[in-house]
């Protein structure tokens, strides 16, 4: 009997010690999070280019990694941004359902403006919302980001005809194929997709107001990768 109470009371200690050492690893776990969020907000119009770019690429990495934080995704950001945004980063992105934007960068509701369209090309309304979210609301990011399987790109390969308006969108990706070393690989689709998502970027360059954002310093454009398999993204040059 002695025995049997040693051995309950040793047991007792045992899952205390457990307890609180769960309770002490949930704090720090919310402490860091919390210190992280904390560096996320302090971002703000005076922040560079870079280091908004930095910061987008982040989020995407606590995303792959399984650890995503949702900032700014409840109620109360609601209303801390219903009378104004101020989003530092603008994404020109496939309309694809597979690619949503604010998960995949693990942020929330006011941090991105996001124009989508199938396949992600600039048209004129497409840079005019751009130009917007660049010039009037402040971002001091612009990223086109194209992604794996991309439907619209598979399209343009194909070459078939198309019903409605659908032969505007596969118009608009056809300079983004070379023809010159046109196959059917894997390889040779995947790196379509990255050729558009740069005919893209170079269209919005040619756009005056941008360009001049750019020149200024006040804007980086660049184009990104974005994989279903991994949830990667992957910055193109």
């Amino acid at each position: 009997m002695i025995a049997r109470r040693k051995l309950l009371k040793f047991g007792a200690v045992a899952l205390g010690t457990g307890v609180v050492s769960q309770v002490i690893d949930s704090s720090t776990k919310k402490a860091t999070a919390k210190e992280t969020l904390i560096a996320l907000e302090q971002l703000d119009q005076n922040s560079t280019s870079d280091q908004v770019l930095e910061e987008l690429i982040a989020g995407n990495k606590r995303f792959v990694e399984n650890r995503s934080e949702a900032p700014n995704q409840n109620y109360i950001r609601l209303q801390e941004v219903s009378t104004g945004q101020k989003p530092l980063v603008s994404i020109l992105s496939c309309a694809d359902s597979r690619v949503p934007i604010e998960i995949i960068f693990d942020r929330g509701i006011g941090d991105l403006f996001v124009v989508r369209d199938a396949g992600n090309i600039a048209t004129p309304e497409e840079i005019g919302s751009l130009e917007f979210g660049t010039a009037i609301l402040g971002s001091k990011v612009l990223m086109v980001i194209g992604h794996e399987k991309c439907g619209a790109v598979k399209a343009a390969l194909e070459g078939k005809p198309l019903p409605g308006q659908i032969g505007s969108i596969v118009a608009a990706i056809q300079p983004a194929i070379d023809r010159t070393s046109k196959n059917d690989s894997e390889e040779f689709y995947v790196e379509t997709i990255k050729q558009n998502v740069m005919l893209q970027v170079k269209n919005l360059y040619a756009s005056p107001l941008l360009y001049e954002l750019v020149e200024a310093g006040k804007l980086k454009i660049v184009g990104a990768y974005y994989s279903l398999k991994t949830g990667e993204v992957t910055l193109l040059s």
